[in-house]
């Protein structure tokens, strides 16, 4: 066979392919259906369990069976997404309805996995097999073939409730997400049924059946006035509280107890919750909390926060509500698979494609349903007449010398072959004209069906196939007759499967959380070498000034109020509260600084500790271990992170000292090898924090800068080097960037 190329361009072939499988993950993946509210998978899993007969009224399946079944049949995407469909449509805390009944462990609300699909078992819910899955039989939708052609699968569920709304949906596809919040069954039906009675009813009237969302979890939404416009565009924000409930407990206290939390902290973030509040404690954002305990339960959340007297607990909720994820935000996007394409849709356009839906499956059901009395009338009237001419028709039975012979003088009057006691029977014959249905329930009937009353029987029968099909025409031909059987149905469903609501809504004012105001007053910072920090009182330390100043590497004098500037050899600037740092007596050990910043005791050093308000005005001098300086205007570093970058610096450098040096100062910096240099600070230029800075001292190839000594004050200190004296206050005066003097041995 002859070569052929086909020239294209890369680029258009890259766009094809790339649409081609967004569009697949799209529609085949990620987005539910508007009419059933299911994802392929859901569907074809439930469709699966109905074919494998796991019934709400029979024994359980494991799950494995319904897995295996399920992508060998009809979901080739392997078995974990299977699963994890099939656990979620299980979960009720996930769910405005579950409508698979798991038996085992499926995981809680707490975060906790399921068991695998070895151990646990499935069966469907009684909703899920008559409002989902009840009129397969009866062609109300169209099936397709499966991914290899040799099974057949329904394209969408006769969903007789608007599934989308009441257990909602989340998915992520390409280039969309689609977010919905569950909803209560019973205001969703009403809002259908008025719906249905008036087509012309507008979202905001919808409202007053269909409230707001209803989440398994409870809660409240505090911003109900939003709603309206949520459910016009498909979009917004709902936020979201916990309940918190105040108990008394013994000896005059009382406790904080939450009873319900907000959908999205289902999960893992019930644990974060309360780490977030033992952080609160840690951070001395309160000290009114003085034991976390869950205590929840397959029966409900119950959180307990037990309070030290006196408490004020309106500002311990608003604390809760403004630190933690007690109160968070739900994103709705209402996307939906509507007409083979994603579109965002209102509560209002959700609702029609629903209607229109029911009243297609509706029809199609009553269209299967007429069509099946229709042809059960052919039969009984061939039924009823054959009674009436017996004798006859016995005549050609025996007669005849075949069952097809018989059915053709029943069907086309055709005698030729027959043997008839007269002429007149055989005219006779030659007139019936039956059906070939007819022909053939008359040749299938048993000889007991011509007793009396097995007659009397099939003429009752006739009656109400009669009445069955006027009622049925009737159904099919009137829009209020066929509205009246859906709203039936509805209330049904409304019914047996309705409850209460459990989600809140209201209109509540934002937050406000009362900051207690700090006494402004003198401390003393002391930190030790292991970067443990506390403050104390001035009093304290002036009583024990010899033994802080010999047990600490920095000691400050600052108010609480005030910020302390942390610098690390890595070239960082940690900002740190005073008034976060724990304040008490002499004697207590502190709190490791990692745990009051973002310092990393692991990666970093400190080398230099100042109150943000003594460095204000002053000028900070760098220098590193490659001999780099500047100096910075120490206002720079009152920013609002609590890290940033105090310098820049080069490869394998650090910073080595930092140091608020006088203007008529001198420097002197020491190397590893024993040179000397010394210079005038003036000689360093004013840099920005940003900067690398410029070399103070030409070092050999392996020399490093050790020591950093300043000449100031009048101070002049002695060092020694390899165990002999160096004056560097007589050192002669040099210019920066020289390469100093080697010290003598």
């Amino acid at each position: 066979m002859e070569e052929q190329i086909i020239r294209a361009e890369y680029s258009d072939i890259m766009q094809k392919s790339y649409i081609d499988y967004a569009m697949s993950v799209i529609i085949a993946r990620a987005l539910p259906d508007v009419r059933d509210g299911l994802k392929p998978v859901q569907r074809r899993t439930l469709y699966d369990m109905y074919e494998l007969g796991i019934r709400y009224d029979r024994p359980y399946r494991k799950c494995a069976r319904i897995v295996g079944d399920t992508m060998g049949k009809y979901h080739p995407h392997g078995d974990s997404s299977i699963y994890e469909a099939l656990v979620v449509m299980a979960q009720e805390f996930k769910k405005g309805i579950a409508l698979v009944d798991g038996h085992g462990n499926f995981g809680s609300i707490e975060g906790d996995g399921a068991a695998a699909m070895r151990y646990t078992e499935a069966r469907l819910q009684k909703i899920t097999q008559e409002a989902f899955l009840a009129d397969l039989d009866k062609d109300v939708v169209d099936f397709g073939p499966n991914f290899d052609e040799t099974e057949k699968e329904p394209l969408v569920l006769p969903a007789k409730i608007p599934n989308l709304l009441i257990n909602g949906a989340d998915g992520i596809a390409v280039g969309m997400v689609t977010s919905i919040p569950p909803h209560n069954l019973a205001e969703v039906i009403d809002g259908v049924k008025a719906m249905i009675k008036n087509n012309q009813i507008s979202s905001e009237e919808l409202m007053t059946y269909i409230k707001g969302p209803d989440f398994p979890t409870g809660g409240i939404v505090v911003n109900r006035s939003d709603l309206a416009e949520i459910y016009r565009t498909g979009q917004g924000k709902i936020r979201l509280r916990g309940k918190v409930e105040v108990e008394k407990a013994k000896g005059g206290k009382e406790r904080l107890v939450i009873t319900e939390i907000p959908y999205t902290m289902i999960g893992a973030n019930i644990g974060k919750f309360l780490n977030d509040i033992a952080g609160l404690i840690e951070s001395r954002k309160t000290a009114d909390i003085v034991d976390i305990s869950n205590q929840s339960s397959k029966e409900g959340i119950r959180i307990v926060l037990e309070l030290r007297k006196g408490a004020d607990t309106e500002q311990l909720k608003n604390l809760l509500y403004k630190k933690t994820k007690l109160e968070d935000t739900f994103g709705v996007n209402m996307l939906a698979v509507a007409g083979g394409r994603p579109e965002t849709l209102g509560l209002r356009q959700i609702l029609e494609y629903h209607i229109d839906f029911l009243f297609e499956t509706t029809t199609r059901k009553y269209q299967n349903l007429l069509g099946k009395e229709e042809r059960k009338k052919e039969v009984q009237e061939g039924l009823i007449r054959a009674c009436d001419v017996i004798d006859l028709i016995i005549e050609i039975l025996r007669g005849s010398r075949s069952r097809d012979q018989v059915k053709e003088c029943l069907v086309n009057g055709a005698t030729e072959g027959i043997r008839f006691k007269s002429e007149r029977s055989r005219k006779r014959a030659a007139g019936l004209g039956f059906t070939e249905a007819q022909a053939n329930a008359i040749l299938d009937m048993r000889l007991y069906k011509l007793i009396g009353l097995e007659i009397e029987v099939l003429l009752k029968e006739h009656e109400e196939t009669l009445a069955n099909i006027a009622n049925y025409t009737d159904i099919l031909n009137n829009y209020n007759s066929m509205a009246k059987v859906i709203i039936r149905e509805l209330d049904s469903y409304r019914k047996n499967f309705g409850r209460p609501r459990r989600t809140a809504l209201e209109d509540a004012d934002e937050v406000v959380l009362k900051e207690k105001k700090i006494e402004e007053m003198p401390v003393v910072f002391l930190m030790d070498r292991f970067g443990y920090v506390r403050t104390v009182e001035e009093q304290t330390y002036e009583r024990n000034r010899e033994a802080a100043d010999s047990g600490n590497r920095f000691v400050l004098h600052c108010l609480n109020t005030d910020k302390v500037c942390v610098f690390t050899d890595r070239g960082k600037m940690h900002l740190l509260r005073v008034a976060d740092v724990p304040h008490g007596k002499f004697r207590d050990k502190g709190t490791p600084l990692d745990n009051l910043c973002n310092y990393d005791s692991g990666a970093e050093n400190f080398v230099a500790v100042y109150p943000l308000n003594d460095i204000r005005d002053t000028v900070l001098t760098f220098v590193t271990a490659q001999g780099m300086l500047k100096q910075v205007q120490g206002l720079e570093f009152d920013v609002a992170k609590r890290t940033t970058a105090a310098t820049k610096l080069l490869e394998e450098d650090s910073v080595l000292e930092i140091h608020a040096a006088a203007e008529n100062a001198h420097i002197v910096l020491a190397t590893e090898e024993g040179y000397f240099l010394r210079f005038a600070v003036s000689e360093i230029p004013l840099k920005k924090k940003g900067a690398v800075g410029v070399r103070g001292i030409k070092l050999g190839p392996k020399d490093l800068v050790k020591n950093v000594y300043w000449l100031e004050g009048g101070k002049s200190p002695e060092v020694l080097y390899k165990g002999k004296q160096v004056h560097v206050g007589r050192l002669r005066t040099a210019s920066r960037d020289t390469r100093g003097t080697k010290a003598r041995v």
